[in-house]
């Protein structure tokens, strides 16, 4: 694949902000946004795109990729530390640590809950300001997909402040 050529150069600088404010978006806090988005950025000037794709729709989705592998990772890891912790027995104080912030955390978690197809979809619509049209485009998914994942990530969150 070809290096990025200066038009896609610029067409990415041009929409860092927004690339950002997906990034923050995905994952919850600044200092992951700011890797994310690094990570994004890297991986396009190292490996390039193809000469005929869309700089936004691209980035958005090697975006996307790379935080699923990094939350794949997060898991193996979580699952390591957990039974390194149980076979310690220092359990119950983390458990105390986890309840204080539960709280703090309680719309975060309700949006990393839900499945990814939803997450992203709200994320680009939500937070993002992105039509239901661009949204189609970016993912390369009918509208009325992205009509319905919407509308379901939105039911569900609210569902999950109900309770």
């Amino acid at each position: 694949m070809p290096l990025m050529s200066e038009t896609q150069r610029n067409e990415l600088l041009k929409n860092l902000g927004a690339i950002k404010r997906f990034c923050l978006s995905m994952t919850g806090t600044t200092a992951d946004a700011d890797d994310l988005l690094q990570l994004t950025v890297e991986r396009l000037l190292e490996r390039g795109m193809p000469s005929d794709a869309d700089v936004t729709r691209w980035t958005y989705r090697v975006c996307r990729n790379i935080w699923l592998d990094e939350l794949r990772s997060r898991d193996v890891r979580s699952r390591y530390v957990q039974a390194e912790v149980a076979a310690n027995g220092d359990l119950q104080e983390i458990e105390s640590e986890a309840l204080v912030t539960l709280e703090l955390e309680r719309a975060n978690r309700a949006m990393s809950e839900l499945p990814e197809e939803q997450r992203s979809v709200l994320l680009l619509v939500a937070v993002e300001g992105r039509s239901y049209a661009e949204v189609a485009e970016i993912l390369d998914i009918p509208i009325g997909t992205v009509m319905s994942r919407v509308a379901r990530a939105r039911r569900a969150i609210a569902d999950k402040f109900a309770k």
